[in-house]
């Protein structure tokens, strides 16, 4: 018997339909499992994963699964276990730690369970796992061989633990694969963001303005559907590049100091720290949305949002109201953590299956190959490139191939103008 903690086990025929639904949509991920059954190329392997436990993970887990790992899980998020899914997992035999409404101690509880297991691979979405065991858990290092990472937030802290050298072993960016990147950020993140702010809300988005703090990729996404729903889209940077290219997109930029004064909602999207604070609060009109679809809860500063407040409760479901002390009211979705998967069901099962098929094929990689050293490195060009395929044979689109005659072209210099 497989050792978890869930909050309802009686939940799992459910969440077998869910996963079953997922599973429908993601056909990359269903070949990879046909040919993982088969090759078995993960047979004894111990992987250690924290991850948002949703169905179209455990999709990814069942890949797993048929090529022959063992698999321990925990949630990333205190707010994004599906509890159905989780439950489902554990049926299974999934050595699974995950329910929706974690403490902070219940989180890093279901952390180092994981960690107990002594994962050869961890996959991380945010790095709180590689954190733990390079911090408290410094004697899961020697089982580790490497490690894969999913979101900005996570590569942005492994690259700062690689620049100061704390980093131990080898770790895959997931999230900077083209077949991740430009699609789960993108495309994923507008959608489920929307998602998840209308279903806490059900307000109209028409005619709002609508700041999007941050045009990254996830930013970029944001500020598309928002577009598309009717919303005049305001984008804020710090970053002069990406202010440009939101500028030529046709959205207003400004700062934030000014986005306050005239935003109806502002959503977050940066991975930095205290994005939305007390200066901007100030300043905000009452019925102020605020969101944050970052992976961290830091991007609103919450002390602030408290400290300025006179009041607060809850009105429904996800969405807090925050009374000022001059009377004004703030309204906070889903505690300012993910609300695309706090409020909402997260990315497309259909996204999700390039996202994850980048994940299967790189503890793939990583398995057959030697220790690499300690660093953070991209997905390999060939494995972002069989995704694309397998994702364009998926939805019927051939596409053309070079001639001999213009791949001798494209690799010499001496032809010219004629």
């Amino acid at each position: 018997m497989a050792s978890f903690k869930v909050k309802d086990e009686s939940l799992a025929p459910k969440g077998a339909l869910q996963i079953e639904w997922a599973s429908r949509h993601m056909p990359v991920l269903n070949q990879i499992k046909k040919r993982f059954s088969e090759e078995k190329p993960l047979k004894g392997v111990v992987l250690g994963a924290c991850l948002h436990v949703t169905k179209e993970t455990a999709v990814l887990v069942d890949i797993f699964l048929a090529g022959g790992a063992k698999v321990a899980i925990c949630g990333s998020n205190p707010l994004s276990t599906q509890d159905e899914v989780a439950a489902a997992l554990a049926e299974k035999g999934v050595h699974v730690y995950a329910w929706r409404g974690q403490t902070a101690d219940e989180y890093y509880w279901c952390i180092e369970k994981v960690i107990d297991h002594k994962p050869l691979i961890t996959l991380d979405d945010g790095a709180d796992l590689v954190s733990t065991v390079h911090s408290k858990r410094t004697d899961a290092l020697q089982n580790v061989k490497g490690g894969t990472e999913e979101t900005t937030t996570g590569v942005l802290r492994l690259r700062a633990m690689e620049r100061s050298r704390s980093l131990k072993y080898a770790i895959i960016a997931v999230n900077d694969a083209y077949t991740k990147y430009l699609f789960d950020n993108r495309y994923g993140t507008g959608q489920s963001t929307i998602d998840g702010i209308l279903r806490a809300t059900n307000i109209l988005l028409a005619g709002k303005n609508f700041v999007v703090c941050g045009y990254g990729w996830c930013g970029r996404g944001v500020a598309m559907r928002a577009r598309g729903m009717g919303a005049n889209v305001i984008v804020t940077e710090v970053n002069p590049l990406r202010a440009l290219e939101a500028v030529m997109d046709g959205f207003r930029v400004m700062p934030m100091s000014e986005a306050a004064e005239i935003g109806n909602i502002f959503l977050t999207t940066t991975g930095d720290i205290n994005v939305i604070r007390k200066e901007h609060m100030e300043k905000m009109q009452d019925g102020a949305i605020l969101a944050n679809s970052g992976h961290f809860n830091v991007e609103i500063n919450l002390k602030d949002l408290e400290e300025l407040a006179a009041s607060k409760r809850t009105v429904r479901q996800n969405l807090e109201e925050y009374t000022l002390k001059d009377g004004r009211r703030l309204y906070l979705l889903a505690e300012g953590r993910l609300v695309n998967l706090a409020a909402a069901e997260g990315h497309p099962s259909e996204v999700m299956d390039m996202s994850f098929a980048n994940q299967a094929l790189s503890v793939e990689y990583l398995v057959k190959n030697e220790k690499m050293p300690p660093k953070v490195y991209p997905v390999p060009k060939e494995i972002d490139e069989t995704v694309a395929k397998l994702k364009l044979e998926a939805i019927g689109v051939k596409i053309d191939e070079l001639t001999e005659e213009q791949k001798n072209y494209l690799a010499t210099w001496e032809m010219g103008t004629k």
